[in-house]
């Protein structure tokens, strides 16, 4: 494909500037190689031409080779022929220029996170707290995706839909940020209806992978289905089960004491329930007792769901030899004109 818009684009210099060629990619890059000949093709002459002089400074007197100025225009019609035989090589490598568009697609998978908000989730073995961490571990997860539908469940004593699935991840990071222990009032903790919202939500999803993470700190205590029945019902609709469990046992530290000091309960945690619900959804579960640890498992929930991205690639390229054929047929017809004039009269050599 040709670059030049107008007919006699072809005759501006830009074309002979060094800076021009450093941005070619040579089709037949070997041809190049024929540069250096035509140095050797100049020198060939030369000699030819010393000895011609030789011969005629035989038969001719000293003053008839009188060296003059005009003799230095027998060399134009060579050097022209030289140009000729070096823009033809480059025609023959034929230059080009290479554009390349790179477009990224995926189908992208489901993925509902489900994140405890009851007040066991104000406990200070994470820092600030066990929400506060779940939120940013969230939001960094939200983040890495890529064109993946997310959505997002909240549970306490009920379960409620904060987010349908969606790529709109702007929105889903603000709804993020917004959680807090206020928006369900009932108190308790509903893994059991929070693993069937979030199932509902993905049972009309026609996508290939469907993810369903569940952080809980507790113990199944509330709502109208159990657990272990939930995770079945997310199985029959191929969900993928993480459950993760977090915080520690036993007496971990609250706000809300007097005078500003923490006050202790002896957090309840059914991991076994988790490590079932995970079994039975064909996950996995994984426990995080600090911050660091719970920031490891959405890293390594995150490589394994993540799904490949696919590539298509536009090349574009742009032939040039086409300008320096034209300039070397310019050229060649300059030569055949100056090599019948007195140019060339070998008597001036």
């Amino acid at each position: 494909m040709f670059s030049t818009r107008e007919p006699w684009d072809w005759l501006s210099l830009h074309w002979l500037l060094p800076e021009t060629f450093a941005g070619y990619v040579w089709e037949n890059k070997e041809a190049l190689y024929l540069l250096p000949l035509i140095p050797v093709f100049i020198l060939v002459r030369l000699i030819l031409i010393s000895g011609k002089r030789k011969k005629l400074s035989i038969a001719l007197p000293e003053k008839e080779l009188k060296w003059r100025p005009e003799t230095l225009l027998r060399h134009i019609p060579p050097a022209l022929l030289a140009i000729v035989f070096a823009l033809l090589t480059v025609a023959l490598a034929r230059p080009q220029k290479t554009t390349e568009q790179v477009e990224q697609w995926t189908e992208g998978i489901d993925i509902m996170l489900a994140i405890d908000i009851s007040e066991s989730m104000e406990g200070m073995d994470f820092k600030p707290n066990r929400l506060e961490a779940a939120k940013k571990v969230a939001l960094d997860f939200v983040n890495g995706r890529f064109r993946d539908r997310i959505g997002l469940v909240i549970f306490s004593g009920e379960a409620y839909s904060l987010c349908p699935l969606t790529t709109d991840y702007d929105l889903l990071t603000s709804l993020i940020k917004e959680i807090n222990y206020n928006q369900i009032q009932a108190n308790g903790t509903a893994i059991g209806s929070a693993i069937a919202v979030a199932t509902n939500r993905m049972r009309e999803s026609n996508s290939k992978s469907k993810v369903l993470i569940v952080l809980s700190d507790g113990e199944n205590n509330a709502g109208n289905i159990d657990p272990i029945t939930a995770a079945e019902i997310a199985r029959t609709y191929d969900v993928k089960l993480y459950a993760i469990a977090i915080g520690r046992e036993g007496r971990v530290p609250y706000p809300g004491g007097m005078f500003g000091q923490a006050r202790y309960y002896d957090n309840m945690l059914d991991e076994t329930t988790l490590r079932r619900i995970a079994e039975i959804g064909g996950g996995r579960f994984f426990r995080a007792s600090d911050n660091k640890a719970l920031e490891e498992v959405f890293s390594l929930i995150d490589q394994y769901e993540k799904v490949e991205i696919k590539e298509t690639r536009y090349t574009d390229t742009v032939d040039y030899y086409h300008i320096y054929l034209m300039w070397a047929i310019a050229i060649f017809l300059v030569w055949l004109f100056l090599k019948s004039t007195f140019v060339s009269n070998a008597l001036l050599d």
